[in-house]
């Protein structure tokens, strides 16, 4: 004997309605995938075809006016330098929004971090940036004046500049996140048998960049 189930016309209502929504739902959710995808496509192809070249950097002059010690490992210290700052990129910007910079010897920072202002470059662009960096009882090894000495005996003496930040792509309207980078400067100045500075180098060297 078979059964019979009768349904209202209310349950049929109901049923019909949740199918409804899930094909809605569905639909929904297949449009936003697709734009979504789009738009990293979009992103993604305009990032390979302009492909930014990262930044260069060049350091045209430092100047030590003050190096000495007020202690047996507390140095004082005043630097000045140039830096040239370039774009190479014929049409991507660059926003620096942290920019950085202090001197280093034999691995040992000689100067606190000071900070550049932040700044926009255009595209294909050269800037010039000055800094002065000034430490005043700098913590720094007790090996300072024996490795500063041994350099003025070899008559020569190698300073290290880094530079630390980051940095934003800009692509007519577009901007990307922030990428951090790193420059590594080097110059090597003349240092003879008379101790006191100003020491100077104006030769230029070409510093690396790490994005």
């Amino acid at each position: 004997m078979s059964q019979i189930h009768e349904k209202s016309p209310k349950h049929c209502a109901n049923k019909q309605s949740i199918t409804f929504h899930k094909k809605f739902n569905k639909k929904l959710f297949f449009y936003f995938s697709t734009l979504l995808l789009s738009i990293l496509s979009l992103i993604f192809l305009v990032w390979l075809i302009l492909h930014p070249t990262k930044p260069q950097f060049s350091l045209k002059e430092a100047v030590i006016n003050q190096l000495n010690l007020s202690g047996p490992s507390l140095l004082n210290s005043s630097i000045q330098i140039t830096l040239q700052s370039n774009n190479p990129n014929k049409k991507v910007g660059i926003y620096y929004d942290e920019f950085l910079l202090y001197a280093s010897y034999k691995g040992q920072k000689i100067t606190p971090e000071t900070s550049i202002s932040p700044f926009y470059q255009e595209h294909d662009e050269t800037n010039l940036i000055s800094a002065s960096l000034v430490g005043i009882q700098q913590p720094v090894a007790l090996s300072f004046t024996y490795e500063v000495q041994r350099d003025q005996g070899i008559g020569k003496f190698v300073l290290n500049f880094k530079i630390m930040g980051r940095l934003r792509w800009k692509v007519g309207s577009w901007v990307s996140g922030r990428y951090r980078f790193i420059v590594n400067c080097i110059t090597v100045m003349p240092f003879g048998p008379i101790p006191s500075p100003p020491l100077s180098s104006k030769q230029g060297s070409q510093c690396s960049t790490v994005i």
